[in-house]
């Protein structure tokens, strides 16, 4: 769908023609889209397929008649595996009128569309790119404080009963936390080039705006590390949990085996062919039996000697300690 806007007096608004000053504002573009973009406004086909790769990276490229750029934005959608993810947002800009395309909806667009962002305005295409770049960033910093909501959620869970689901949603977010660093890396790598490109030259006030937007994208970087290496710690240590539960059972399992023996080893004795003890004697049935519960009683008892020791030695209750939030989430 293609939207052409104006800014008016109040803001943004909608019009149907092409006028000088516009901001087009192509979302959830079809193959009919695409072909007016590439036919009406002139845009490459080579560039239109780069923004629809999924895997397109952020750079900037200068052509004879614009000069684009590509970017990298969060995107939210419940019905993916994934939830978190990015997508390449491109910035075509004309002498005339400014030009962006995204394969989905993102909410950069949507607080750009609200007028979200104090003094914006579509008339300044430099200020506009960093406006944009700069929501960027404050929509990846908002996002990563969403999951690491979600994260301490999903160990809450799992502190008290350890399940696949919840160890795959885990994994669905560290794989998202991948996806955010790569992509906040290389819009860092765009605006060091902005920096120095000559095709930009930014104002005084615009050249504070920009390294304003770098700070924030370093902030989102380092966000994202902390957040991936402590949701790695944590893969690590409910790994090591489940390998320790399962120590755990196999021991149990050894016990009851071992206790079990004990009466089998008895009722062998009595089961050969030669004279025995006791064998012609009335209740010699009830005394084996009586005989193999006591001796695997005794047995159980000692197997199980160590591990109630050890309970004595630390005893009462264990306190659980509280859950500690990095005090960038807050």
């Amino acid at each position: 769908m293609i939207v052409i806007r104006t800014q008016g007096e109040c803001g943004l608004a909608e019009t149907d023609a092409v006028i000088r000053g516009c901001w087009i504002d192509a979302r959830d573009v079809t193959a009919s889209d695409l072909k007016r973009l590439q036919d009406e406004f002139g845009i490459a086909g080579e560039l239109l397929a780069d923004i629809m790769d999924a895997d397109e990276q952020a750079r900037i490229e200068k052509e004879d008649n614009y000069t684009a750029l590509i970017l990298r934005v969060p995107v939210y959608d419940e019905s993916y595996e994934i939830a978190f993810f990015t997508l390449p947002l491109g910035i075509i800009l004309f002498p005339d009128k400014i030009v962006t395309i995204c394969q989905r909806s993102s909410d950069v667009l949507e607080d750009l569309l609200k007028n979200r962002i104090r003094g914006f305005n579509i008339q300044n295409k430099s200020a506009f790119v960093l406006n944009l770049l700069g929501r960027a960033a404050f929509t990846f910093l908002k996002a990563l404080k969403e999951l690491n909501k979600r994260t301490n959620s999903i160990e809450r869970e799992l502190q008290r009963s350890i399940k696949n689901n919840e160890l795959i949603q885990l994994l669905s977010l560290q794989k998202s936390l991948v996806y955010f660093t790569t992509s906040i890396k290389t819009n860092e790598l765009l605006l060091e080039k902005l920096q120095k490109s000559p095709v930009f030259r930014f104002k005084e006030d615009e050249k504070d705006l920009l390294e304003d937007v770098l700070t924030e994208n370093k902030q989102a970087i380092e966000m994202a590390n902390i957040y991936s290496s402590i949701l790695t710690g944590t893969m690590d240590a409910f790994a090591s949990v489940i390998s320790n539960n399962l120590n755990i059972v196999m021991k149990r399992l050894t016990i009851v085996s071992i206790v079990l023996m004990i009466p089998t080893l008895i009722y062998s004795f009595y089961g050969m062919n030669v004279d025995l003890p006791f064998q012609h004697h009335a209740f010699i049935g009830w005394g084996i039996l009586c005989l193999s519960l006591v001796v695997s009683i005794f047995g159980a008892i000692l197997l199980n000697t160590d591990r109630k020791s050890r309970k004595l030695k630390n005893p009462g209750k264990i306190k659980k300690s509280p859950v500690f939030y990095s005090p960038i989430s807050l």
